[in-house]
């Protein structure tokens, strides 16, 4: 026995087992799990030895069973795993909580949601008393499957919860498109006091960023500055992207500026910050720093460098660039790329005629390609609209409700006191909707009386121009922005969020709007960030 435990050679410790074997010494389930347990076995390094000698036990303990599932469980053959585990029940070997862990980290590698549900009902079935990291186990399979009601309930049911419970259900919420959730389940964590780590902060940036949540997200970074939180290369990207999609690109560069290490990532999404404020030149600067850093771009990089070409019309650069991807770097163009070349030329007037047809040629064979997008068909329908075709229109919109494509429906957002407020076209469900009607309706008035003409071309629908001219006028931007006049201090920046492309109207609308009530307002579209103050746009109409 002493000779295994110290034995740090699996030549030697086979040197062992061949004596035991000679000796004629009982394979008893002691032996051979002191002998998986030897320093000398490294699993997974070793796993098949360790599995001979499992094999070669008459009656394995739990212990034994333990041993052999948790190698499969970080090993290549996770499945393996799972099978030992249906093996260990059968032999009428119950598991605990140490089984259970290793079995659910086997079913979330594979995505196994079925096994990982017969796990859970046989915790509640035998009335199992199993730990918090077999709960955290459960919560990590349900949101890598994309079950986030299961795994909420398996949260909101736990005793007691650690750190890792409250990061592994907050991310899971991020990672499946719950943002709004995961900011109320974080603002609970802070209720309860609850230290956070690194991968939780991060998440929360990132949400925060994603939804335009500056004042939270700048809450954050005071946080993991007050509390001495190690800024890796991963939380600072994080911040970095945050900070540049709220709107702060002084504040991104800032804190860019003070990262001891950065990755391609890193300068990829600095770059593409500049971009989206249509800061060309300082984004080009970057990529050439980026160079001379021996960083090489990727395909991310070539993005924001193309995206930032397009916003400032820079033609030569932009074609310039996008030969050296694939020259210099030997980087096949993706559909993002040729995508944001089609932008640039046409923005630049550079494609005129013959456009229209080009366009429905092209969006035919789009649905060809991906005849699951919604999108897709939202830009078939949208190039049938601008030619007037529509019974087209209406065939594009029957076809989407027969293949039950779902189409995105526009939303804006803002924030106010740390709460999301989300708004989509004429929405009433708001709870202080009287009062940002009639903040609509003054707005209106203003406009009109300082000669704002209604520009109904981008409205593509079959409907007269007076019920244009009144579906404009509740897009969800101008609701935001109603209630931001209303609840936000007077000296204070109005910060939009829009999932769509601003359309032209409301683009005209808010640059008066702006200079009406004095007031600065950023509103971040799918495309760009547009900042409008005294009757001006940062994108200067180009966009």
């Amino acid at each position: 026995m002493g000779a295994i435990k110290h034995c740090t050679s699996i030549r030697d410790l086979k040197t062992i087992e061949a004596h035991i074997f000679r000796t004629g010494l009982p394979q008893q389930p002691f032996l051979t799990t002191t002998l998986t347990d030897s320093p000398a076995i490294t699993l997974p390094k070793h796993l098949p030895y360790a599995h001979s000698l499992f094999s070669s036990t008459q009656y394995p303990n739990l212990f034994t069973w333990n041993k052999i599932i948790r190698g499969y469980s970080l090993s290549d053959s996770p499945i393996t795993a799972i099978t030992l585990f249906k093996d260990m029940f059968l032999c009428g070997i119950l598991p605990n909580t140490f089984t259970l862990g290793f079995v659910l980290k086997a079913c979330c590698r594979l995505l196994r949601f079925y096994e990982g549900k017969l796990v859970h009902s046989m915790i509640v079935k035998m009335g199992l008393s199993v730990g918090t990291p077999v709960f955290n186990g459960l919560l990590k399979l349900y949101v890598n499957c994309g079950c986030v009601g299961s795994a909420r309930k398996v949260f909101d049911e736990m005793r007691e919860r650690d750190r890792a419970s409250w990061s592994v259900m907050i991310s899971g919420l991020v990672k499946n498109g719950f943002g709004y959730e995961a900011l109320e389940l974080f603002r609970e964590m802070q209720v309860q006091g609850v230290d956070m780590d690194e991968f939780t902060l991060a998440s929360v940036v990132g949400t925060c960023g994603h939804l335009g949540a500056l004042d939270l997200g700048k809450w954050v970074h005071s946080y993991i500055d007050k509390e001495g939180v190690k800024v890796d290369v991963v939380l600072g990207t994080c911040l970095v992207d945050m900070c540049s999609k709220c709107g702060s690109l002084h504040d991104a560069l800032k804190v860019f500026e003070g990262m001891c290490e950065r990755d391609v990532m890193a300068w990829s999404a600095m770059i593409g910050g500049c971009a989206i404020h249509g800061n060309a030149e300082k984004a080009l600067e970057l990529f050439d720093d980026m160079k001379r850093a021996n960083v090489s771009p990727n395909c991310v990089t070539f993005t924001s460098v193309l995206c930032a070409c397009s916003h400032s019309g820079l033609i030569d650069e932009g074609c310039r660039y996008f030969d050296g991807m694939q020259l210099e770097y030997e980087i096949v163009p993706q559909l993002e790329h040729y995508g944001c070349m089609v932008d640039l030329f046409c923005r630049a007037g550079l494609v005129t005629h013959g456009f229209k047809d080009l366009g429905e040629q092209i969006s035919r064979h789009i649905l060809e390609l991906e005849p699951h997008g919604g999108n897709n068909y939202v830009l078939v329908s949208n190039v049938f609209a601008s030619l007037g075709r529509w019974s087209n229109v209406r065939k594009i919109r029957t076809l989407m409700k027969g293949k039950k494509v779902k189409k995105e429906h526009g939303w804006s957002s803002i924030e106010v006191n740390f709460v999301m407020h989300q708004f989509v076209l004429g929405d009433e469900s708001h709870p202080e909707r009287d009062e940002i009607y009639q903040m609509l309706d003054e707005m209106a008035r203003k406009l009109n009386r300082e000669g704002h003409v209604v520009i109904t071309s981008d409205v593509l629908h079959d409907i007269d121009e007076e019920e244009k001219e009144n579906a404009l006028c509740l897009h969800s931007e101008r609701l935001a922005i109603a209630y931001g006049l209303l609840r936000l201090p007077k000296e204070s920046t109005i910060r939009i969020v829009k999932n769509l492309r601003v359309c032209i109207d409301c683009h005209s609308a808010i640059k008066l709007i702006s200079a009406i009530y004095k007031r600065d307002i950023i509103v971040r579209d799918r495309v760009r960030f547009h900042h409008f103050s005294e009757e001006k746009c940062s994108c200067n109409d180009y966009w």
